[in-house]
C-alpha cells in the first residue's frame, strides 16, 4: 500500500476483526486475541500506539469509526503489542529484562565473527563497531576479542584500519527471550496474529552484497539492513517455535528486496497478494501528487533533465578531482552546482509559506534535502542554517530557513542519529529531544484525552522540564530537514511541500521511499463535490527510473594495429627547438593592479547549460516507467524571480569585490593591504560585468551571483589581475620547473598506430614553406604545456605548433589552428599571460601567441613578423 493510503487503518481493521471474533468464539483457532505488530523504528512504534484500544476515543478504532463504542470493552479483552525489531536481539542475562545484577559467563555461550574498524573514538554506527587502537589492544589482552588469522587490514601508511575478530558472548536462552518478549505481556498465550509493518525490512537473505562504488555511509547502511532482517526473522522463528503464529501479514509501501539481498535487489516480493500502488493512491486522491521536472531551458529530454536526476547531472558537470576517488565528491563541489535547484525550490517554498500563513492553517511548509553522506549534509546545513560559506560560494539567501538565537528553522539528521532514533536507545538528552522534534514536525498541538488534557509521548514531559524547554510539540516550527538517507520510515509529517535529492538513486525502492516522505496530505477536508482537493509536492533529484541492465558485449578481439616509431632524428639537429617549462607565476603587488581587457575571458550566463527555469508536472509514469511532458496534468513553472526580487546590482557587486579582495589577498603574490586593493577591484568588477558578462535570455545578470557563476567570475578575475607596470609595479614573471629543466624536441620518442600519410596542400605545408619559418614542431607528446586555472582546478593547455622565426634575435611563435573550443578565450588568455611573463623574464627569447584558422596560417605568421618589426 502506498505511503499515506492507510496501512495503519488496515491493521486496525484486521486486529479488530480477529479479536472480536475470538472473544465471541474462544474455541475457534482461526482467530487470535493476541496481536503482535513489529515495526522498524521507535517513530512508527510511537505512532502505532493509536492501535491500542486502551486509548479510548483517541484510538484509531474510534477516530476512524472502525469499532462501535459498545464493542470497545470486548476489543479491550484482546492484547495488541507494538514493538520495534530491536528488542528481538538477544541480550546478556545481566541486562535482560529489569535484572541489573552483575553476572559473568551466565547464559548461552555464542561465538561470532565481526569486523571492527579503527577510529578516533569508540562507538557503534549503523551496525558497524568502531574502536580506538588502545581499546582494541585492551579488549584483546582481556580475552574478550580474538583476532582471526590474517584478519588485519592496513592503509597505505601501514596503519591498521580494520580487524576481523571472534567475539564470545553469553546471551539469554530462548526460554528467557520468550519470557522477556511475550510472557510479561500476554502470559502463556499462543496462536498469535503478527503484522510486519514496513515488511521490506523482514525477509531471509543469504549474505551482504558488496559494491565498490559505495563508500562509508552506504556500506554501513547495507550491513545494518542485513542485521535488521536477520534479527527480525530469527525472532519470528522463535515465536512460531515456542508459541505458534496463527497468521503473518506483511505490509509495505515498497515490497521490494533491499540491496543487501544481492541477486534479488529491487525485485518485488514473491508473496505479494494485494497491491494498492502509488499510482492508485494518486488517482484516488488519497495522497499528494508528486510534481517532477518535465521541461527546462536546456531542451533536454525528460529523463536527461538536470533537476530530474541531480546526482547524475553533478557527475557530468564536475571535474575529475571534484568527483573524487570512488565517486565520492567533496561537499564544496556539490554545493557549487546545487545552489540553482535549491534556489528554484526555495523561491516557490517562500511563496507557499506566505500563502499558508494567511490561511486558517498556520503550519509552515517543510523542505527536505536528502544527502548522500554526513559530510555533504553538514556542509549544506552550515550553508543554509548558519550562513557559513565555503570557498567562493555566495550566501544561500534562504533567510526564512536560517537559524537564529532562540529560533530553530532547520535541523540536520545524520545516519547515526537516525539509528538511535529507530532503536529508541538515544544516549544523550539532545538525541532524545531530536526524536520528539522529528515526530512532531507539522503538528501544532498534542492529541487530547477524554478530559481534554494533552497526551505527551512517553518521557517527553520529564525531558522538556529537564532541558527547560516549552511543552508544545518541539517540531512545530521546523521548516527544513537536511538528512542522510530518507529520514525515519513511518514519519507522518503532512506538510512536506518540497524535496530535493542530492545523492545517487540506484533503485525504484529508494526513489519511492524518499518521495513517500512528501505524500501525506495536509488536509482531508472534502470540497463541495465531496472530493479531496488536489495537493502536490514538488520534487527535484529523485528519478523514478530503475537502473538499466548493463550488457556485457562479447565479440571477436580486434586485430593488432601496425605501430610507428616517432622520434627526434639526430641528423636534423639544426631544427632543434627548446622551450621553458612553466609551472606558475610570481607577482609582488605593492599597490597597483590592472587587467588586460583585450585577453580576459568573458563569462556567459547560459540557460541552455544551467537552467534558471523549469516546469514541473503532477503526472504518473508511463508504461516505460518514465514521466512525460504530454498527457494529463497541469504544468507549473518555477524560476529565479523570487530570488531576483529586491536584489540591487550595485550591492551585489560590492559583495563580489569584497570576496575577490579576500581571495586575492590570501595569495602569496599579494603584498598590498586589502583597503588599497578593494577600490581598484571594485572598479574592475564593475567593468567586467558591463563588458565581459554575456547574458542569454531568459537568464538575468543577477544570476551571476549564484553558484557556480559566482565562483567562476572570481576565478577569472583572480587569474587576470596583474601588477600595473605602468604605475611602477614589477612585472609578473614565470616560476619554472626545477627538476626537469627546459624541454626540447630531443624528448620526442613514442609509438603510434595512427596512419602515416604524405602531407600535401596542408597547413603544415604553409608553415614549412613560409619564408619566415626557421624550424617548427607539432606539439604532439612534446611536453610543452601552458598552465591555466578553470572550474576550480589547474589544467594544461597544449597548443598546436611552436615555430622558430627567421629573425635577428630569438623569436618564437605559438600557433593554435584548432577549430571552435568553448574554452578558447580562457586558453588564449592563459597563452598570452605565459608569453608576457616569459618576455618579462628575458631569458628565453621573445614569444608570441596567435590563434588562427587552418586556412589563415600564412596570415598568422605574417602578422607575427609585422609585430616584431614594428
Amino acid at each position: 500500500m502506498a505511503t499515506g493510503s492507510g496501512k495503519t487503518t488496515v491493521m486496525g481493521m484486521l486486529a479488530a476483526w480477529s479479536i472480536l471474533n475470538k472473544v465471541a468464539d474462544r474455541s475457534n483457532a482461526k482467530f487470535s486475541d493476541v496481536v503482535l505488530i513489529i515495526c522498524p523504528n521507535i517513530t512508527i512504534k510511537s505512532r502505532l500506539q493509536e492501535l491500542n484500544p486502551d486509548n479510548g476515543k483517541a484510538s484509531l478504532y474510534r477516530t476512524r469509526d472502525l469499532v462501535p463504542s459498545h464493542l470497545m470493552d470486548k476489543l479491550r479483552q484482546g492484547k495488541i503489542l507494538v514493538t520495534n525489531w530491536h528488542i528481538f536481539e538477544k541480550r546478556a542475562p545481566a541486562t535482560a529484562g529489569n535484572d541489573t545484577a552483575k553476572v559473568v559467563k551466565v547464559g548461552v555461550k555464542t561465538t561470532a565473527a565481526e569486523v571492527i574498524k579503527i577510529a578516533a573514538k569508540n562507538e557503534t554506527a549503523r551496525g558497524t563497531r568502531y574502536l580506538t587502537q588502545e581499546t582494541l589492544g585492551q579488549q584483546i589482552a582481556l580475552g574478550r576479542l580474538k583476532v582471526a588469522e590474517g584478519g588485519e587490514k592496513y592503509d597505505t601508511q601501514g596503519n591498521i584500519k580494520e580487524v576481523k575478530v571472534e567475539i564470545t558472548r553469553y546471551l539469554e536462552s530462548d526460554a528467557a527471550w520468550i519470557k522477556r518478549i511475550l510472557t510479561q505481556e500476554v502470559g502463556n498465550k499462543g496462536n498469535i496474529l503478527v503484522f510486519n509493518d514496513e515488511a521490506h525490512h523482514a525477509y531471509r537473505i543469504s549474505r551482504l552484497s558488496s559494491d565498490n562504488n559505495d563508500a562509508g555511509d552506504e556500506q554501513e547502511s547495507e550491513k545494518y539492513q542485513e542485521k535488521e532482517a536477520t534479527i527480525w526473522l530469527e525472532g519470528l522463528d522463535r515465536i512460531n517455535k515456542y508459541r505458534g503464529i496463527n497468521f503473518c501479514v506483511d505490509l509495505s509501501a515498497t515490497p521490494y528486496y533491499l540491496k543487501s539481498s544481492k541477486q534479488n535487489t529491487n525485485k518485488p516480493f514473491e508473496w505479494v497478494v494485494s497491491d494498492f500502488s502509488l499510482m492508485d493512491a494518486i488517482e484516488a486522491g488519497l495522497v499528494k501528487i508528486p510534481q517532477l521536472p518535465v521541461r527546462d531551458t536546456t531542451g533536454a529530454a525528460v529523463s536527461d533533465l538536470a533537476y530530474f536526476n541531480i546526482w547524475e547531472w553533478l557527475m557530468k558537470k564536475m571535474t575529475r578531482s571534484e568527483r573524487g576517488k570512488g565517486i565520492n565528491p567533496t561537499p564544496e563541489a556539490i554545493l557549487k552546482y546545487v545552489q540553482h535547484p535549491i534556489t528554484l525550490l526555495g523561491g516557490q517554498w517562500e511563496q507557499i509559506k506566505q500563502e499558508w500563513a494567511a490561511s486558517d492553517d498556520p503550519r509552515p511548509p517543510v523542505f527536505i534535502i536528502v544527502c548522500k553522506n554526513t559530510k555533504i549534509a553538514k556542509c549544506l546545513y552550515e550553508w543554509i542554517a548558519e550562513d557559513i560559506r565555503p570557498n567562493d560560494l555566495p550566501s544561500s539567501n534562504l533567510r526564512s530557513l536560517r537559524n537564529t538565537e532562540g529560533e530553530t528553522n532547520t535541523i540536520r539528521v545524520d545516519s547515526k542519529v537516525v539509528e538511535e532514533l529507530e532503536s529508541g536507545e538515544s544516549k544523550s538528552d539532545e538525541s532524545k529531544w531530536m526524536r520528539f522534534t522529528l515526530d512532531t514536525i507539522g503538528k501544532t498541538q498534542w492529541t487530547k484525552d477524554d478530559q481534554g488534557r494533552d497526551i505527551y509521548p512517553e518521557g517527553f514531559a520529564q525531558l522538556a522540564e529537564k532541558l527547560a524547554r516549552p511543552f508544545h510539540p518541539p517540531g512545530r516550527d521546523i521548516k527544513c530537514v537536511i538528512s542522510v538517507g530518507m529520514l525515519t520510515e513511518g514519519w507522518d509529517c503532512s506538510t512536506v511541500k518540497h524535496i530535493i535529492g542530492i545523492r545517487p538513486f540506484q533503485s525504484q525502492l529508494l526513489c519511492e521511499q524518499v518521495v513517500g516522505r512528501g505524500l501525506r496530505r495536509r488536509s482531508y477536508d472534502l470540497t463541495d463535490d465531496n472530493k479531496f482537493a488536489e495537493e502536490t509536492s514538488t520534487i527535484f533529484g529523485v528519478p523514478f527510473e530503475v537502473v538499466p541492465f548493463k550488457a556485457n558485449p562479447q565479440g571477436a578481439k580486434p586485430q593488432p594495429e601496425k605501430r610507428y616509431h616517432v622520434y627526434s632524428v639526430p641528423q636534423k639537429s639544426q631544427y632543434r627547438l627548446e622551450f621553458p617549462r612553466v609551472k606558475g607565476y610570481t607577482q609582488a603587488v605593492q599597490n597597483r593592479v590592472t587587467v588586460d581587457w583585450t585577453t580576459i575571458a568573458a563569462l556567459e550566463i547560459n540557460p541552455f547549460k544551467i537552467a534558471p527555469e523549469v516546469q514541473v508536472k503532477a503526472t504518473l509514469a508511463n508504461n516505460q516507467g518514465r514521466h512525460s511532458l504530454s498527457g494529463p496534468g497541469k504544468l507549473e513553472s518555477l524560476d529565479l524571480n523570487p530570488y531576483r526580487q529586491g536584489k540591487r546590482l550595485q550591492e551585489l557587486v560590492f559583495e563580489l569585490a569584497a570576496d575577490l579582495t579576500r581571495t586575492y589577498c590570501q595569495t602569496e603574490q599579494c603584498q598590498a593591504p586589502p583597503h588599497v586593493l578593494f577600490p581598484q577591484l571594485r572598479k574592475i568588477c564593475d567593468r567586467y560585468l558591463t563588458e565581459k558578462v554575456k547574458v542569454v535570455e531568459p537568464a538575468h545578470i543577477l544570476d551571476l551571483f549564484l553558484s557556480p557563476y559566482y565562483g567562476w567570475v572570481i576565478e577569472k578575475l583572480s587569474e587576470s589581475i596583474y601588477p600595473d607596470t605602468g604605475a611602477g609595479e614589477a612585472p609578473e614573471i614565470p616560476k619554472y620547473e626545477t627538476h626537469r629543466g627546459n624541454g626540447s624536441t630531443d624528448d620526442i620518442n613514442f609509438f603510434t598506430s595512427k596512419p602515416v600519410r604524405e602531407v600535401v596542400k596542408s597547413h603544415l605545408n604553409c608553415i614549412d614553406n613560409h619564408p619566415a619559418t626557421a624550424a617548427f614542431v607539432k606539439n604532439e607528446r612534446l611536453g610543452f604545456t601552458i598552465p591555466y586555472f578553470h572550474n576550480g582546478e589547474y589544467h594544461d593547455y597544449i597548443p598546436d605548433f611552436i615555430i622558430r622565426l627567421k629573425t635577428a634575435k630569438s623569436n618564437y611563435l605559438i600557433l593554435e589552428t584548432k577549430g571552435w573550443d568553448e574554452l578558447r578565450e580562457v586558453k588564449e588568455a592563459a597563452a598570452k599571460r605565459w608569453c608576457n611573463a616569459i618576455n618579462a623574464d628575458g631569458k628565453h627569447g621573445h614569444w608570441q601567441y596567435f590563434l588562427t584558422g587552418l586556412s589563415k596560417v600564412k596570415e598568422g605568421i605574417d602578422e607575427a613578423i609585422r609585430e616584431i618589426e614594428a
